[in-house]
């Protein structure tokens, strides 16, 4: 029994000074082991002992190792608060900014290579007198083809392909919409540029279904394709270069007459024939003509004493060209690396 006793002081004494220790908390579950543990643990071990004990001795020792039982898993119940503590701490301080640690610079946004050259060719505009208009992106046939010298049984329609969203009402294709809508609303003399977002089913190296388009609109008395062809010639010498040769070559278009295809001379080749023209020396640039009397009878001008020309660029070639970039669907992943290497304007 004295035996017994001695035990009981001698693993009191021990558990006391090993759960008063600074890292009793972290280590809660091997305390918990060693003494209260099912299989080996100390006082466990005791437990099972009372058998052995002469029957008159055991309810006298079963009391004495039940209190040093309560009395272990209390002081571990507290362990096991303190190290939930101790670890929420730990959170957060790991949590906490530290004030001492050097600032992250932040990234610095930029300019979208199509916007930049947008606004480029809309400075140019602007300083020789033109205004800029804008239109709903979502049209009626009408607008978009009706007006536009383009009735539903015309050819032309075959070659515009269109996201319908009714019979009658489609994203537009082209900004020339906008070219009706500004005559509708405005007399002569008209000189406008129309920027903006267009729609048309197609996916591959040179096209999406979204782009960019620029058109623009002049219309007033007496003016000549010689008006138009020293416009353009001022224009693309302003975008690319003061040494910038044009060429005019006849084409069709169903709202312009005479209509007539504009090409550079090979920024890159100056000419004599490379990958980015495809060996003519020349690149196409815009579509452009003298517009067509059908369409001043559909905004009630009178064709016999107004005259004008329009164009129309695709913003996302131009940007192709000026940049070198070969793959137009680059500009619609954001990917910030292709963004962060060219200059915002």
């Amino acid at each position: 029994m004295i035996k017994v006793r001695e035990r009981i002081v001698r693993i009191k004494e021990e558990f006391i000074q090993e759960t008063s220790s600074e890292s009793a908390p972290l280590k809660v579950e091997e305390l918990t082991a060693k003494y209260l543990g099912r299989k080996r643990g100390v006082i466990t071990e005791l437990i099972k002992e009372l058998s052995k004990l002469p029957k008159e001795l055991r309810p006298e020792m079963g009391r004495a190792i039940n209190e040093l039982k309560r009395f272990a898993e209390d002081k571990l119940a507290e362990l096991e608060v303190k190290k939930k503590e101790l670890i929420r701490k730990k959170e957060e301080r790991e949590r906490r900014i530290d004030i001492t640690l050097p600032g992250r610079i932040p990234e610095v946004g930029k300019a979208h290579p199509i916007m930049v050259i947008k606004e480029k060719i809309e400075r140019i505009f602007l300083d020789i007198g033109y205004t800029i208009e804008e239109g709903p992106e979502i049209e009626t046939d009408y607008y978009n083809f009706e007006a536009l010298n383009m009735p539903p049984e015309h050819p032309a329609r075959d070659s515009w392909s269109t996201f319908f969203i009714t019979g009658k009402t489609m994203l537009r294709s082209h900004t020339s919409p906008v070219q009706i809508r500004t005559m509708e609303r405005k007399k002569p003399p008209i000189r406008i540029i129309i920027p903006g977002r267009v729609y048309r089913p197609d996916w591959d190296i040179r096209h999406t279904p979204m782009f960019y388009q620029l058109e623009g609109l002049v219309v007033d008395e007496g003016i000549t394709f010689a008006d138009f062809k020293g416009t353009m010639e001022y224009f693309l010498k302003r975008l690319f270069g003061e040494k910038t040769r044009t060429r005019f070559r006849p084409s069709f278009f169903p709202f312009t007459e005479p209509s007539a295809e504009v090409d550079i001379a090979c920024f890159s080749c100056n000419g004599s024939g490379c990958r980015l023209c495809g060996g003519s020396g020349w690149i196409e640039i815009l579509g452009s003509g003298m517009v067509d009397p059908f369409l001043f009878e559909k905004v009630g001008y009178d064709p016999e004493r107004y005259t004008g020309f329009a164009w129309g660029m695709g913003l996302d070639r131009i940007t192709l060209l000026l940049y070198g970039i070969e793959d137009t669907r680059l500009f619609y992943e954001n990917d910030l690396r292709l963004i962060s290497q060219f200059p915002d304007y």
